[in-house]
């Protein structure tokens, strides 16, 4: 039998804490288990009988959503832009989790290189089919090699020159001798939803989004 309830997808990590902030002014609180760090659960029901929360890697909410997992949930720009699902729809942005994508390079580099004149580039990324994208958009082919984390470290060990990466304060790039060059976008947070749910069950969605726009609406005014 297919679960009924609404699943909204959270990601673990850095900004959970926000967004739990913006769930709670919505009405939506987990049960205690959701804060217990012993806890080897995923899923949690909340106050609300009809939603349940999943606590996800961030790159995994916006999969979740788009194969009908989770019928909600917060996933940042970056995520987005890098798997472009045509089932996730964005409405929302919380303004939640700001960070750029950025290129960078070590600090060496930058006096004699002009980006101008690139036209091939090998870059160490999270963020393949974005980097690709970005580079083809002037005529400079990006060679990607892909890893999840570390990825400072890739140019001080020979693999590459140039890294593409999400970037708030800057501290760990300076930290190992790279510095940015250039910004692919800026990042933040969205609420997202799959379609086909919207289109199913219009009033329970349409009415999740409304509230959620009312939250928004609030902490602009």
């Amino acid at each position: 039998m297919a679960d009924s309830k609404i699943i909204m997808a959270v990601p673990k990590g850095r900004i959970l804490i926000e967004v739990m902030e913006f769930l709670r002014a919505a009405g939506i609180v987990p049960e205690p288990d959701f804060n217990d760090p012993a806890s080897r659960k995923l899923r949690f029901t909340t106050n609300v009988d009809q939603v349940d929360l999943v606590r996800v890697r961030s790159f995994d909410v916006a999969t979740f959503v788009a194969f009908g997992a989770a019928q909600l949930g917060v996933a940042g720009s970056d995520v987005l832009m890098e798997f472009d699902y045509p089932e996730v729809y964005a409405p929302i942005d919380l303004g939640i989790g700001k960070c750029r994508l950025m290129v960078a390079e070590p600090s060496e580099m930058v006096d004699e290189d002009d980006p101008r004149q690139w036209s091939h580039v090998r870059v160490a990324t999270k963020y393949p089919n974005v980097t690709r994208r970005h580079f083809a958009a002037r005529g400079v082919q990006a060679e990607c090699i892909k890893l999840n984390g570390s990825i400072e470290l890739a140019p001080r060990l020979g693999l590459c020159r140039r890294v593409v990466d999400l970037v708030q304060t800057g501290d760990t790039l300076r930290a190992n001798g790279l510095v940015e060059i250039e910004t692919i976008a800026e990042i933040s947070s969205r609420l997202v939803v799959n379609r086909a749910a919207l289109k199913t069950r219009p009033k329970e969605i349409g009415a999740w989004l409304e509230t959620f726009q009312k939250v928004m609406r609030g902490a602009a005014a």
